[in-house]
């Protein structure tokens, strides 16, 4: 006898848990934030427009390892949401200035003020590359 995959794994459970989610920004949730570190990432940018730091200070900043932090910031960068520059020797990270990412950022940050909105991204988190493939 055959069994169906759990809730959790079924595409029709994860078509609706998503159904209500505007199309840019499950887009934008599906390529860009993969980690908890990338949503951490993502919200201190947010929260600081302008912020031009090191991978050191960012990862003291968020609490986490600079060898984390800098392979999560390359992955923003590769995405096109950070950029990386070099001043004095060091590299430096900051939010891309172009204000349609920004935007995306922005309301990305704002939709996570949603209770139901965080559940759904902590889920696509979780479910890893399995929720990208199921969606597709």
């Amino acid at each position: 006898m055959r069994q169906s995959p759990p809730a959790d794994r079924n595409p029709a459970f994860v078509t609706r848990l998503m159904a209500d989610v505007e199309p840019v920004l499950l887009d934008f949730i599906k390529t860009n934030v993969n980690s908890f570190i990338k949503w951490d990432l993502l919200r201190l940018f947010a929260a600081n427009w302008d912020t031009l730091d090191t991978a050191e200070n960012i990862a003291r900043y968020v609490g986490r390892t600079v060898a984390v932090i800098e392979q999560e910031l390359e992955d923003l960068v590769e995405s096109g949401l950070i950029v990386k520059r070099g001043l004095n020797g060091a590299s430096t990270y900051a939010l891309v200035s172009d204000e349609t990412t920004r935007a995306t950022v922005s309301h990305f940050i704002s939709a996570c003020e949603d209770r139901d909105m965080r559940i759904k991204i902590v889920y696509h988190i979780v479910q890893g590359d399995h929720f990208g493939e199921i969606l597709r």
